[in-house]
């Protein structure tokens, strides 16, 4: 059922773009969260069929593209919502960027919780707001919220972006952290914004901040079948937002933009994988979270000191490379010039992110193997 394809030659960012990212070609490419995986075949077969009719005009949302995010929110997450909630998007980037805009003012503080997906910040410093931080804490156990600090980053802030599963520590924040942090909301009276994107690649039981919206209405959820599905290209995400008022400004700052409608594709690889794909999506965790133990026994049989925790969700390892004794620039250099592996540089996340690399494990094993042997044959020969 899971199908793994060669991407090379398709201008696949990942493999095409190697060069203009890391200055050659000759890595391996394990960095951009999509996946070497083809997608499952109910979306092919519906896109095979659409692209058969020979006009790809202008296209509406149907009552079946609505229902089948509605039918799918009640299936997995066991959350009721409106079809008026929903608010198609271009992506959750873009979304980011308008919510932003929507919600805040120029100079107003943002909170992120880093180290964080690279455009979280970008969304805020570009639109001249200030990101006002309140960082992870690594501790014996993993990734913490430290709410202190959280609550001390609220008072000077208007708005709390957060990253849910976190990318790219692979958290999957419990039921006990996601109802603190909507009581900082509360107490600091902050919009909350999150991003759900990678919500159906999960391990571990998953709450969605939709379950607090009666408790809290200034929330707006942002999410997509793109990392589940692996059809990121084809720009289908969404954005839930209940509250009118919310869901009124964000449709208006994303209107500014220019972006109003989909494509004839994304709207049909969305219904597809959402009314025929679960078994397939069920199959694909079991296959990356292989991945995860695949890579942790490989990388503790290597001998090179990288600690590595399984995560609770996503196809992204965020490995811990501070014990091998490199600044951050020649870490860098160490698997790009020396081990050809061509991962995330933990930089990207925030100074948080300095001594970590995000490896995608979203390919095959063999895959995982030889990035492993790379780096261990760089790192004895050093």
């Amino acid at each position: 059922m899971i199908r793994f394809v060669s991407r090379e030659g398709t201008d696949a960012i990942k493999h095409d773009a190697l060069e203009e990212k890391f200055g050659h070609r000759d890595l391996l490419p394990l960095w951009v969260a999509d996946m070497e995986i083809a997608a499952p075949a109910c979306v092919t077969e519906a896109l095979n069929a659409r692209a058969m009719h020979p006009i790809y005009g202008y296209t509406r949302y149907s009552e079946r593209y609505y229902e089948a995010i509605i039918t799918w929110y009640k299936r997995r997450y066991d959350i009721a919502i409106e079809k008026e909630w929903i608010v198609p998007a271009h992506g959750v980037v873009t979304s980011l960027y308008f919510a932003v805009a929507a919600y805040t003012r120029q100079a107003e503080g943002v909170v992120i919780q880093p180290p964080i997906y690279p455009p979280f910040r970008a969304a805020i410093v570009r639109q001249r707001r200030h990101a006002v931080e309140s960082p992870l804490q690594l501790t014996q156990e993993g990734y913490r919220i430290d709410f202190e600090a959280l609550e001390a980053a609220a008072t000077s802030a208007s708005m709390l972006m957060l990253c849910s599963p976190h990318n790219p520590t692979g958290r999957c924040w419990s039921d006990a952290e996601l109802a603190r942090m909507v009581d900082i909301c509360t107490r600091h009276d902050l919009t909350l914004i999150c991003d759900e994107i990678h919500a159906d690649i999960v391990y571990k039981p998953f709450r969605t901040i939709l379950h607090y919206r009666d408790r809290y209405p200034r929330i707006a959820l942002f999410h997509a079948p793109s990392k589940s599905f692996n059809i990121a290209g084809l720009n289908s995400s969404f954005a839930i937002i209940p509250d009118r008022t919310m869901r009124e400004a964000y449709v208006s700052a994303q209107a500014r933009s220019g972006l109003s409608l989909g494509n004839p594709f994304g709207i049909t690889a969305l219904i597809a994988a959402y009314e025929s794909g679960e078994v397939w999506l069920e199959a694909l965790r079991e296959q990356l979270y292989a991945n995860h133990r695949h890579l942790k026994q490989r990388l503790e049989q290597s001998g090179v000191p990288i600690a590595f925790t399984i995560p609770e969700a996503t196809f992204l390892a965020w490995l811990d490379c501070r014990a091998m004794g490199l600044d951050h620039k020649a870490l860098e250099d160490f698997f790009y010039q020396e081990a050809k592996v061509g991962l995330n540089s933990g930089r990207e996340y925030g100074k948080e992110g300095e001594g970590f690399m995000r490896f995608n494990v979203a390919c095959e094993t063999a895959m995982i193997d030889e990035a492993v042997a790379r780096i261990e044959k760089a790192y004895k020969g050093s």
